[in-house]
């Protein structure tokens, strides 16, 4: 029973953060594209990179809450 309700906040928690993340990094590079056309290039390719951060977590979060299942 615990080891369920571990992984469950494990998934929860270690999706929430790079939710957040990903939501607010979109946001900040919309608008900086807006704000600057001519740095379009540079500003998709830090906020891709940022992107894949943040997406790197929420993987980290799966792999730990595999572990727990299966080990």
């Amino acid at each position: 029973m615990t080891t369920e309700l571990a992984i469950a906040l494990i998934m929860s928690l270690g999706t929430l953060g790079p939710a957040l993340a990903i939501g607010i990094l979109t946001v900040a590079g919309l608008n900086a594209i807006g704000r600057n056309p001519e740095a379009a290039s540079k500003v998709q390719t830090n906020m891709i990179l940022g992107l894949a951060f943040a997406e790197a977590i929420a993987i980290y979060a799966l792999v730990v809450s595999l572990i727990l299942k299966f080990v």
